[in-house]
């Protein structure tokens, strides 16, 4: 059971690596499109906290939600993470709210969470991330892939690459 799960893990960061290495071509992000996305089997999921204790999506509904699937050792995640940081302390008042899913194992995400200052929740999981990454519409599995859903629980835009703050912002203010 342990060895299916690195393995499981081990595919999941390979996707991830994919997704590093698209987007230094793609630029700083490129959006997609919502079509594909099971939003039934995202708000159906639950996924552990950093503290180990299961989360269920559904507790954020009703709110503005910036699902962002990323890894500690993916240089686009950690560039735009200051950005999300900054926005969730600036609009989080206002019912936006920041998930972090993680691929990778608890520690390494802990601490660079911690190091960062990171602000909102941040969900683990390994398969368990990776088949809600594709419910997402993250087909490809690359990092960072990052899908806004507005307060009805739709899915707005998704999108593959590192975001900066400024477009994250202009993408997120009409929805608050």
């Amino acid at each position: 059971m342990q060895r299916r799960r690195w393995l499981m893990l081990a595919v999941a960061m390979g996707f991830g690596l994919m997704g590093v290495f698209a987007s230094r071509f793609i630029g700083e992000h490129h959006s997609r499109s919502v079509e594909t996305v099971r939003v039934d089997r995202i708000w159906a999921a639950e996924l552990p906290d950093l503290a180990g204790r299961r989360q269920a999506l559904t507790q954020w509904r009703g709110q503005v939600v910036v699902l962002n699937f990323w890894a500690p050792w993916c240089p686009p995640c950690r560039k735009e993470i200051p950005g999300f940081v900054s926005l969730q302390q600036r609009y989080g008042g206002q019912g936006l709210q920041f998930l972090g899913v993680a691929l990778d194992q608890p520690e390494p995400v802990r601490e660079y969470a911690q190091a960062a200052g990171i602000n909102y929740p941040i969900l683990l999981g390994g398969m368990a991330a990776v088949m809600l990454g594709q419910a997402a519409g993250n087909a490809q599995g690359g990092l960072p892939y990052t899908l806004i859903l507005d307060r009805q629980g739709q899915p707005v835009i998704s999108l593959i690459g590192a975001v900066s703050e400024r477009r994250m912002e202009d993408l997120i203010r009409p929805l608050l």
